[in-house]
């Protein structure tokens, strides 16, 4: 008999208290063909909901730590995750 890996599933407790509950699901994951101005709005309005949440740094912890390649998280979209993933691993390997 061989051992199955591990597959830790991801805690998803701290969604209960996030100020995007209840919001519209395009509000934060763009709609297929949207346009950058209009991109730029409709992420303006998702970080503003973030910027008030009880939970956001949570929910950056988690989209940083996974390969979420889409949707704004946390207060930030992809090229800013993407960003500051560069950035605590920079930070991991100068420690």
């Amino acid at each position: 008999m061989t051992a199955r890996p591990s597959t830790k599933r991801p805690d998803w407790g701290w969604t209960a208290g996030a100020a995007c509950r209840g919001e519209a699901l395009v509000l934060f994951f763009g709609p297929d063909g949207e346009r950058q101005p209009e991109r730029e709005i409709r992420e303006a309005k998702a970080k503003q909901v973030c910027m008030g949440c009880p939970v956001r740094t949570d929910c950056l912890d988690y989209a940083v730590t996974r390969p979420e390649k889409y949707g704004t998280y946390g207060g930030l979209n992809e090229d800013e995750r993407a960003s500051e993933r560069r950035r605590r691993m920079r930070k991991a390997n100068a420690a």
